[in-house]
C-alpha cells in the first residue's frame, strides 16, 4: 500500500503564525485546479495525506507558545476546528467539516478528491471510530457518518487510513461501482493485489464474490462496467490488446469486434475525435469492426448497451466465423 507521511512546508510556516509573519497569499482557484489536473493520483494522495490538522501539543512542540495559538485563532490566521484540533485557513471545507464533526474525511469523499474512480459521490463521508466521544452533528443532511471499525493503521488527523477508506467505499457503493473503484485503486498503484484482498477479510462474507471480478488492467470506470457487461453476455473477450498500426484497444470481443470506452463522460475535443477515427480506420484495414459506446450509457443505461453489443455480435458475427 502506498504510504504517505511527509510533513508539509506549511507546518514549518505555521511556526511563525503567532509572530505576525505573513502567510503566503492563496493561489487562484483556476491555477490550483490546473495544477491538480497535472498531478498523478499517487501525487494527489501524497498531498492529501500530508499533515494538515494539528493538536495543541503538535504546535507547542514546534515552538509556538500557547498564547500565540490563542492570538492566531482570534485573528483568523489559524482555525480551531474543535477541541484540540487546529488547522490553517487554507484547509479545504470538506476536511474542516469532517474534523469538526469529530472524525476524518473518508470513503468516496477521499477517493473522489485524489482521482480514483467513484461512480457517484453524493455528500460528505466522515469516518468516526466506534467509541469516539463528543461528536457534533453534521451541518448538512447529505453527510454520511461511518461508525465503522478502524484498521488500527496510524495516519493524519484529517483523513482516514487508505485501507479504511477503500473498505468503506466497497460497502458504500453498489457492487459494480465497488468493483470499478477497486480496479482504479489497483491500476493507479495505490494498493497491491494482496492488500486489496486483505480488505475482504474485514468485510461480511457476502462481499467476497466481488474480489474475483476485480481487474487492475481497467484504465477507467467505464471499462470496468463494460467488462462486466461482456461477462454477463458470456462472450469471449480480451482487454488492452495491442494492434499494429492502431495501438492498444480496450476490448477485442470474439476476435473481431473492438469496443472502445470513453474515459470521460464529456467530449475531449476535436483532436481526440480525429485520432479515434484514424485508429478505427487502421483497425478496419486489419479486419476489425469498432464500436464506441458512450461512458454515460455504459454506466447508466447498461441494459441498452448490453442489448446493442449483443445485436452487433448476432448481426455481424457469422461473417467473421
Amino acid at each position: 500500500m502506498a504510504h504517505f507521511s511527509r510533513t508539509p512546508a506549511v507546518l514549518e510556516k505555521s511556526i511563525h503564525i503567532g509572530r505576525n509573519a505573513p502567510i503566503d497569499p492563496p493561489r487562484s482557484s483556476q491555477t490550483s485546479r490546473m495544477d491538480e489536473e497535472k498531478k498523478s493520483v499517487r501525487e494527489r494522495a501524497a498531498d492529501l495525506y500530508t499533515r494538515r490538522v494539528f493538536t495543541r501539543a503538535d504546535l507547542v512542540g514546534i515552538g509556538i507558545r500557547g498564547r500565540d495559538i490563542t492570538r492566531a485563532v482570534r485573528r483568523g490566521s489559524m482555525l480551531r476546528l474543535r477541541r484540540d484540533r487546529y488547522a490553517l485557513p487554507t484547509t479545504a471545507d470538506d476536511i474542516a467539516e469532517a474534523v469538526r464533526v469529530g472524525g476524518r474525511l473518508s470513503c468516496v469523499s477521499v477517493l473522489t478528491l485524489i482521482g480514483v474512480f467513484v461512480h457517484v459521490c453524493a455528500g460528505l463521508h466522515v469516518h468516526v471510530p466506534p467509541g469516539t466521544s463528543r461528536t457534533r452533528s453534521p451541518r448538512s443532511e447529505d453527510t454520511t457518518v461511518h461508525w465503522s471499525s478502524w484498521s488500527g493503521e496510524s495516519g493524519p488527523l484529517h483523513v482516514a487510513p487508505l485501507i479504511d477508506v477503500v473498505t468503506q467505499a466497497v460497502r458504500c457503493q453498489a457492487p459494480r461501482a465497488a468493483i470499478a473503484t477497486l480496479d482504479s485503486v489497483l491500476n493507479h498503484g495505490l494498493m497491491t493485489w494482496d492488500e486489496v484482498s486483505s480488505i475482504f477479510v474485514a468485510l461480511p462474507a457476502r462481499y467476497m464474490p466481488l474480489l474475483a471480478l476485480v481487474d487492475a488492467t481497467a484504465g477507467s470506470g467505464p471499462e470496468t462496467f463494460m467488462r462486466l457487461i461482456l461477462r454477463g453476455l458470456g462472450v469471449p473477450y480480451e482487454t488492452q490488446v495491442f494492434l499494429p498500426g492502431v495501438g492498444y484497444v480496450d476490448f477485442v470481443v470474439a476476435g473481431w469486434l473492438i469496443i472502445e470506452c470513453d474515459s470521460k463522460e464529456f467530449h475531449e475535443g476535436w483532436k481526440k475525435q480525429v485520432d479515434d477515427r484514424r485508429r478505427d480506420l487502421a483497425a478496419a484495414r486489419l479486419g476489425y469492426v469498432t464500436i464506441r459506446p458512450l461512458a454515460a450509457d455504459i454506466m447508466r443505461e447498461d441494459s441498452t448497451v448490453r442489448q446493442a453489443v449483443s445485436d452487433v455480435i448476432e448481426a455481424l458475427g457469422p461473417r467473421f466465423a
